[in-house]
């Protein structure tokens, strides 16, 4: 349950640039950054240390339009490739350890194509009950397992998006269901 005056925390998980996604991926990453912070949430995303991400696209579109962004990163430090609202460092490296304290930060999540380290993520957050989000169209893990539960248990079906307007629409409704 949200407590009063706190923001949704909405995250964003997907690809690092080392996975040479498209322009038109970026582009969807900044839409989602900027429908983000127009509902008037804060966006919380892995900040990286050596190079760029959709999460971080995301994060600057929504301090573009006036947004509060939380960057989750690895290791110890605050320097980050690209600045952040704020900063939280979870003090162990990649792989796991920052995807739990990122995932669990938030009241939902929208992924966007991914490798790994987003199905990590996905993962956390289907375990913890925090809504899915994916966002369609780009392939990764997102795209996998969009419409689809982890397991037998079937907890939660991974939501499908096609647009980001959606993705955060369905993020919001999520919350509200999960508040209520």
């Amino acid at each position: 349950m949200q407590e009063r005056g706190r923001k949704n925390q909405i995250g964003v998980m997907g690809n690092t640039a080392e996975a040479q996604y498209p322009k038109e991926l970026l582009e969807l990453a900044e839409e989602v950054g900027r429908q983000i912070a127009k509902v008037g949430c804060t966006l919380v995303y892995g900040a990286e240390k050596d190079c760029d991400s959709l999460p971080m696209a995301a994060g600057r579109a929504a301090r573009s339009v006036g947004g509060l962004t939380v960057g989750v990163t690895y290791g110890k430090g605050l320097q980050v490739f690209d600045g952040s609202g704020i900063i939280i460092t979870c003090g162990a490296e990649r792989g796991g350890p920052r995807e739990s304290v990122l995932v669990l930060s938030c009241d939902a999540i929208i992924c966007i194509a991914g490798g790994s380290g987003v199905l990590t993520e996905m993962l956390v957050a289907y375990q913890a009950n925090i809504p899915i989000i994916a966002l369609v169209g780009f392939g990764g893990w997102s795209e996998r397992m969009a419409g689809e539960y982890f397991d037998g248990r079937r907890r939660q079906l991974v939501q499908t998006a096609e647009t980001p307007a959606h993705a955060v629409l369905l993020a919001m409704n999520s919350v509200q269901l999960r508040s209520a």
